[in-house]
């Protein structure tokens, strides 16, 4: 291979990322070395098997991601603003919607969601941290390194171009040659290791590690939602991992399971991954709604209403997105019959999702509601996540979606929820749960510039789409003609997309603006209106072991009991005993390492790398298994000086 074939060039836009790619990364090795920062990046995050770092570290990614997915979009409603425009070649521009997508979902979405669960759920449940410490930081590096290597794909080797649906033949050697495709199946698969041992941590953490007296119904609605999305992630995430090997078969040793040669079927890769790809939908939206519960009946100042009804609903939505794949083609023959059967199923998801806006809404009602900038982000996800539904509602008719199908209607309906409910509700839960990851405040005043920018350029973006999916706009051209008459709608649409890529600079130097100026915070009820355990810690940001004692339940809500019954937080010093906590280890990031090696090897198929890359995953595998760490134990002296207790 040359290495105007290794490294991608010829593309002024390429080379302005090289540009940037070098001086960011020389200007953090300056920075490490001058202010001799090496050693605390080792301790203190490289190593840290803490769940609410690796949550803070899952955060930082992903909002990264969403500055790599933001420009991609920007770039693509820059070449549609106009008829004709030469801004973008149809390559470019399919690789970048390839790659807008699949970060958005499996690089943005998920991390920012796993970050907030990583914060505040063992703290909501009062636990010390989760069930498999080590097994955390795993899922957080082999994540990052699965992130990274599909990243690098557009200055190395070139990106994919398939789609994030990668469906075949398109995605096949003949149609995708190159490692652009080989990037997305092995970043997605390295990534959705750790994925799936996050579901399996978190199942267990939430059934087995809950304080005294919080039963199942006791529990924060944050955190049944995120106990219903492991569930899922656990039976989905093996369907995703089996269908990207037997793609990986096809394009590196030559098998034939999804292609049109050697009796192999295209449409079972559609049927595999729509199979984990609704799923994935929700994965992404109840970890959202859970949210949302927590905000809206924190700044309402009311129990959530219909508790036990909203916990029902999460459940059967999370049945029902097993039921439902066939609807994203409807088209492609599957007949009258099973059509029907998968449109009623769809259609059946709307009555426990109904269900939950209703109860959002009547918990609202009559409360003392204060609008704060996450309570906007919920009461905007309320409104404009309706519009996503009603529209979803309309593709869920299988002769109707025939109009629909492949048209900008679909692309703005996919927005209207997604963006709504999981961007919306990322921002939300970030606003909200700032405090307890860095003991401030976000400025009140920029937020909720921020929520206005964002909102209305959202709406200003994605709204005309649905108009021009209906005058038959097709997704995924790079171009039209003058005489279609998309022009007027599309760069309405694109200045939308450049407000929201605003609100996001807002956003940026929000943190900035606070971290500056910002007062500290020196309770760990910071709103002053908690309701859940993790407010209930003595400080803002809390200690490394979460509780000094582990709190006891009585009832739901439990911090307002604390705060009508005036009891004081503080521990008292009779009950501390020393506390267990497990050690920090390099070993995850060093096995993940290995797993970059393995998969770029086998990216360019360059097996020998591959194999060394293997064994080295598999020492690592080893070095763990005769750890024979057992942790250490926090002293009563530290804790009673952590938690300033004098007496």
């Amino acid at each position: 291979m040359k290495w105007d074939e290794f490294f991608v060039t010829g593309d002024p836009l390429i080379y302005g990322a090289d540009v940037s790619i070098g001086l960011t990364v020389i200007g953090l090795l300056f920075y490490l070395t001058y202010f001799k920062k090496w050693q605390w990046l080792w301790k203190e995050w490289l190593t840290t098997v803490d769940h609410k770092k690796l949550g803070i570290m899952y955060i930082a990614s992903a909002v990264l991601m969403l500055f790599r997915g933001g420009v991609d979009a920007l770039l693509m409603r820059t070449q549609l603003a106009v008829p004709d425009a030469k801004f973008l070649d149809a390559q470019h521009y399919n690789e970048i919607f390839t790659t807008h997508g699949t970060i958005m979902i499996i690089f943005m979405a998920m991390p920012f969601l796993i970050g907030l669960i990583n914060v505040v759920i063992p703290l909501q449940i009062g636990a010390r941290d989760v069930a498999f410490p080590y097994l955390n930081a795993v899922s957080f590096w082999t994540f990052f390194i699965g992130a990274m290597l599909f990243n690098i794909s557009f200055v190395i080797g070139g990106s994919p171009s398939a789609g994030w649906t990668a469906y075949m033949p398109l995605a096949g050697n003949e149609l995708s040659p190159g490692p652009g495709q080989n990037y997305y199946l092995l970043g997605l698969q390295i990534a959705g290791i750790g994925t799936l041992l996050t579901g399996i941590n978190f199942l267990v953490t939430i059934l087995k590690m809950r304080a005294p007296g919080m039963t199942l119904f006791r529990m924060p609605m944050f955190t049944w939602s995120a106990l219903i999305t492991m569930v899922i992630i656990v039976f989905a995430f093996p369907i995703l991992t089996v269908a990207l090997a037997l793609m990986t078969f096809d394009r590196l040793f030559g098998a034939h399971f999804f292609t049109l040669q050697g009796a192999g079927m295209d449409m079972l890769w559609a049927n595999l991954f729509w199979l984990w790809g609704h799923p994935e939908v929700y994965i992404v939206i109840l970890p959202a709604f859970g949210m949302f519960s927590e905000i809206i009946s924190t700044f309402a100042r009311k129990v959530l209403f219909g508790y036990k009804a909203m916990v029902w609903a999460m459940v059967l939505i999370a049945a029902y997105s097993f039921l439902v794949w066939v609807h994203h083609f409807f088209t492609m023959g599957s007949g009258a019959a099973v059509n029907t059967a998968f449109s009623i199923s769809t259609m059946l998801i709307g009555i426990p999702t109904g269900i939950k806006i209703f109860n959002w809404l009547f918990t609202m009602y009559k409360g003392k509601i204060s609008f704060t900038t996450p309570m906007l982000w919920a009461l905007g996800f309320i409104v404009n996540f309706v519009v996503g539904g009603v529209t979803g509602v309309m593709l869920a008719m299988a002769a109707a979606d025939y109009q629909y199908h492949n048209t900008y209607f679909l692309v703005s309906h996919f927005h209207y929820v997604l963006i709504a409910g999981t961007v919306f509700g990322c921002f939300a839960g970030l606003v909200f749960w700032y405090p307890k990851m860095f003991g401030y405040k976000l400025n009140e005043r920029i937020g909720k510039w921020v929520f206005w920018l964002f909102m209305i350029g959202f709406n200003v973006c994605f709204f005309p789409q649905y108009f021009l999916g209906l005058d038959g706009m097709p997704r995924r051209v790079y171009t039209y003609s003058a005489a279609s008459g998309w022009g007027d709608l599309n760069m309405v649409s694109t200045v939308g997309a450049f407000l929201m890529g605003i609100g996001f600079l807002a956003l940026v130097y929000n943190i900035y603006y606070s971290f500056r100026y910002s007062e500290r915070e020196n309770t760990g009820d910071s709103w002053g209106l908690g309701r859940t355990l993790e407010w209930a810690t003595t400080s803002a940001v809390p200690p490394h072991y979460n509780f000094a004692v582990t709190p006891t339940v009585e009832g739901l809500d439990p911090v307002v009991a604390i705060r009508n019954d005036k009891k004081e937080v503080t521990p008292k010093l009779a009950d501390i005993k020393p506390i267990h906590m497990p050690d920090n280890s390099g070993v995850p990031f060093v096995m993940a390492s290995f797993f970059f090696v393995a998969g770029f090897g086998l990216v360019f198929e360059w097996y020998w790398m591959g194999i060394v890359g293997l064994i080295g995953v598999f020492i690592t595998l080893i070095i763990r298994s005769f750890d024979k760490n057992e942790g250490y134990y926090v002293s009563v002296d530290e804790i009673k000086e952590t938690e300033r207790i004098t007496v």
